[in-house]
């Protein structure tokens, strides 16, 4: 097997799914459909995925679409890969709202695929929501994703430099800015570094430059009592916590991933 001979991991399902795409099936019905022979427009296509799969391109990419929070997702050239770390945001922010039928103003600072807020509005029915990203070809594919996931109507989407246009007071902020060393950009896996946009990942010289202009201002945006929830790399919560403490904020916590690894500083405006 080709995937397996270059080392791939788990080269097995990734086939599945690779044939699974090129013939149009879910993974589950490739074993049903072993009694028959593939045409030769079939094996054309699944030789297509193979080679993209083999110069390593990430299966999210080929498939064009990535499931987080339980929803599917879809991408462009424009939007980071959505990883399951990501979801440490999201649940830290609804542990943090509490009751979920009230009508919270949301915010999504680097918005990419839209996931934080499409699925934060998934869970409060009440919420809407403005989500922001420096690209436009992201918001244009967050915008298709929040109406395709059926919570459109409420939520916004916008061009801007993180929060120096935005005006009014919000609930919950959240955000997932770049944060990796410029340095390390070079050393990063060809899945990430190759494909993912640069501006969604370059954090500059130590990383913290998108949340030094966010830390900067977001107090200006919570109402008294609200929170941000903000990702951030491994290392770097003691030093996004004194950014956001030098903001006005004050800590609520920081937040693990699966992985054990602290993932989401989370503050919150003296009420």
């Amino acid at each position: 097997m080709a995937l397996a001979s270059a080392r791939f991991d788990e080269a097995r399902r990734r086939a599945r799914r690779l044939v699974a795409a090129a013939l149009d099936l879910t993974p589950a019905e490739i074993f049903a459909r072993l009694d028959r022979m593939i045409t030769e427009d079939e094996g054309d296509r699944v030789a297509a995925l193979l080679r993209r799969a083999l110069s390593h391109e990430p299966l999210s990419r080929i498939l064009g679409r990535r499931e987080f929070w339980g929803l599917e997702f879809a991408l462009s050239p424009d939007t980071l890969d959505p990883r399951p770390e990501t979801e440490t945001v999201v649940e830290a922010a609804l542990a943090r709202l509490g009751e979920r039928d009230r009508p919270y103003r949301l915010l999504d600072l680097g918005t990419g695929s839209g996931c934080l807020l499409v699925a934060l509005l998934s869970e409060l029915p009440e919420a809407s929501g403005i989500a922001l990203d420096r690209s436009a070809g992201a918001v244009a594919t967050a915008r298709r994703n929040a109406e395709r996931l059926g919570v459109g109507a409420r939520a916004r989407f916008a061009v801007g430099d993180w929060t120096s246009a935005l005006r009014g007071s919000f609930d919950a902020i959240v955000a997932n800015p770049p944060y990796i060393e410029s340095p390390e950009m070079a050393r990063l896996p060809r899945e990430v570094r190759d494909h993912d946009p640069k501006l969604a990942l370059d954090g500059g010289v130590d990383g913290l430059d998108a949340c030094r202009a966010i830390a900067a201002d977001v107090s200006r945006l919570l109402r008294p009592g609200g929170i941000f929830a903000c990702e951030v790399g491994s290392g770097q919560e003691v030093a996004v916590a004194v950014l956001l403490t030098a903001g006005g904020l004050v800590i609520d916590g920081i937040v693990p991933d699966l992985a054990g690894i602290a993932r989401c500083v989370v503050a919150r405006r003296p009420a």
